[in-house]
């Protein structure tokens, strides 16, 4: 039976009413975990990074909780989310409950939206307490209605009263955002990339005018191109010229070149076939390659044209059997190993994980120490928080094959990680004991399927 359009709107307004109660009962859920995982340990939270036991870290604004830093990791897996993307969504939260709580009451109690709020929270966040309150005092009331032009007015109020400092290290943080990105990760197959900058005034006229310059040479030696693409081959030729220089370090003083860097050509480091490269037109698989640079495909077409522009190394490499085993007696793991182990897991292999397994350590899932192998076939690659929580055994994992993870957290929630993603099983197992064997091994925990 077909539905009216007014049947199909009723069904839309309910589904938004329940969608937001669960996104509230999320949000409520958050600052009780926040709460059941405080670390009260402000001196450890200085070691983030090099510390090796749970300290306690900083996700929200001052006097917010230090929370628990592997408990932070179940979670993100929990909520599906990476480990960056769930500390800001999780930092966010935790600052409106604690810091900001008339807008957690008004989330709470339904007037404004969990997401609206989690922006406050964002701009809030770097800022001291008075001046926290200061927005949440203003807004608590209002914020349902309020732009977002009138938000920025009010944080920035705020840092002008209670932060007169930070009034002239804004000027310098707008600074500090210039950025010039080229988005690797976003390659095609057809050897393009997006390109994105943010630039001093000064440094950008100067690039406009080389890049016009150059675009504008190229159309007088022939180049029939159009002006878009004249800018962006200017733009590459302008960098591989600069890459073949010679790098001088002078002394400002004496004007004594100190030290001298080589130049050096660009290297592109392709994954192909013999087959590949002998193919001409559409020859199916035999027609792509993999660019090492980026760990994307890319056409064969494509390689061959890189390879008549001066400026450009063209390495080839070989195809690599992701399932090889070649082993090795030492601890320290050989390059031609890790590129192994590289092109087999791309990514870190805990559960929703995105650290690039360039990254990441290698770990021996069975102990080296333990008659372990230095071997692919025992090597994953682990960014460095999740092997720090793996080596202290906040997790533990297995592999059941060649690049195929079921993992295990302390409190017994279980993932499989692999090349189509992370997926979580249910039902969980019961919380572990904290030793060397695998949560499956003790009585009465089920073996894996």
């Amino acid at each position: 039976m077909n539905r009216t359009t007014t049947q199909l709107l009723d069904d839309l307004a309910t589904g938004v009413g329940l969608r937001r109660r669960v996104e509230v009962e999320e949000f409520s859920n958050l600052i009780a975990w926040a709460d059941a995982n405080v670390v009260d340990d402000p001196e450890g939270a200085a070691t983030i990074r090099d510390s090796y036991i749970d300290t306690g870290i900083p996700i929200a604004g001052p006097g917010a909780p230090l929370v628990s830093e592997f408990a932070l990791q179940e979670l993100c897996a929990t909520l599906e989310r990476s480990l960056d993307s769930g500390r800001i969504y999780v930092g966010n939260v935790i600052e409106t409950g604690w810091r900001l709580p008339t807008i957690t009451q008004a989330v709470l109690a339904g007037k404004v939206p969990v997401w609206k709020a989690l922006k406050v929270a964002e701009r809030t966040r770097s800022l001291s307490p008075e001046a926290a309150a200061f927005v949440d005092r203003h807004l608590g009331f209002a914020l349902a209605g309020c732009t977002w032009a009138q938000v920025d007015r009010v944080v920035s109020e705020a840092i002008d009263r209670y932060d007169p400092d930070a009034a002239e290290e804004r000027r310098q943080d707008a600074a500090d955002r210039r950025h010039c990105t080229v988005d690797l990760d976003d390659a095609t197959t057809d050897g393009v990339v997006g390109q994105s900058s943010v630039l001093d005034l000064a440094d950008a006229l100067a690039l406009e005018e080389a890049v016009a310059r150059r675009a504008e040479e190229l159309r007088l030696s022939g180049c029939e191109e159009s002006l878009d693409v004249r800018r962006s081959m200017a733009l590459g030729e302008i960098a591989r010229g600069d890459l073949s220089l010679d790098l001088q370090i002078v002394d400002p003083d004496t004007g004594e070149i100190t030290k001298t860097i080589p130049g050096k050509k660009l290297e592109l480091f392709v994954h192909i076939t013999a087959a590949a490269l002998a193919a001409v037109g559409n020859t199916g698989d035999r027609n792509v390659g993999r660019l090492g640079n980026t760990q994307k495909p890319v056409l064969v077409d494509q390689i061959r044209q890189w390879a008549a522009v001066g400026g450009a190394q063209i390495v080839v490499r070989p195809v690599i059997d992701p399932n090889g085993h070649a082993p090795v007696d030492s601890y320290e793991i050989p390059d031609r190993l890790r590129r192994v182990v590289e092109q087999r897991d791309h990514h870190c292999r805990a559960p929703h994980c995105t650290r690039r397994a360039e990254r990441c350590d290698l770990d021996h899932a069975h102990p080296h120490g333990k008659g372990g192998p230095t071997c692919p076939c025992n090597l994953v690659p682990l960014c460095r928080r999740h092997h720090r929580a793996k080596t202290f055994e906040f997790w533990v994992y297995e592999i059941l094959e060649p690049g195929l993870y079921l993992w295990t957290s302390r409190n017994g929630r279980r993932f499989i990680v692999g090349p189509q993603g992370t997926h979580a099983l249910d039902p969980t197992v019961p919380r572990y004991p904290a030793d060397d064997e695998p949560p499956w091994a003790h009585p009465g925990l089920p073996e894996p399927d």
